[in-house]
């Protein structure tokens, strides 16, 4: 017995080093289908899927289905204010850089060929 002990000793130290590690208060690692990487997780929810398509029991949304189950996502979201308001922020910094490299190249392009005709008419007059 004093065997499993020390073995039940070294498993909560190995579990603190992986807290330690991961920096979770809880300890929890990934484990299984989380611990692999995205492409294998791919390959096995394919295999998956087309498994239950063969078996005749795989899922196919309609459009009328597929446009509930996303407005009920869309409403599940729009609860969250403090992220819509995030969301409604980072839309108006990417319009705003959109309109100041737009207006800057057209004001490039505009000074850019004006100036050099005017530089032209300037020396040959000067």
């Amino acid at each position: 017995m004093a065997s499993n002990q020390g073995n039940e000793q070294g498993k909560g130290t190995g579990s603190s080093q992986k807290t330690s590690e991961s920096g979770s208060a809880k300890g929890t690692s990934k484990r299984g289908f989380a611990a692999m990487n995205e492409e294998q997780q791919r390959e096995i929810a394919s295999k998956g899927g087309q498994a239950a398509h063969q078996k005749g029991t795989a899922h196919e949304f309609d459009s009328e289905e597929a446009r509930r189950a996303g407005q009920k996502g869309g409403e599940a979201v729009s609860r969250n204010r403090e992220h819509m308001a995030e969301i409604g922020r980072k839309g108006g910094e990417s319009r705003q850089s959109a309109q100041r490299v737009n207006e800057s190249r057209s004001t490039a392009a505009r000074s850019g060929s004006t100036g050099r005709q005017g530089g032209k008419d300037e020396d040959d007059k000067g």
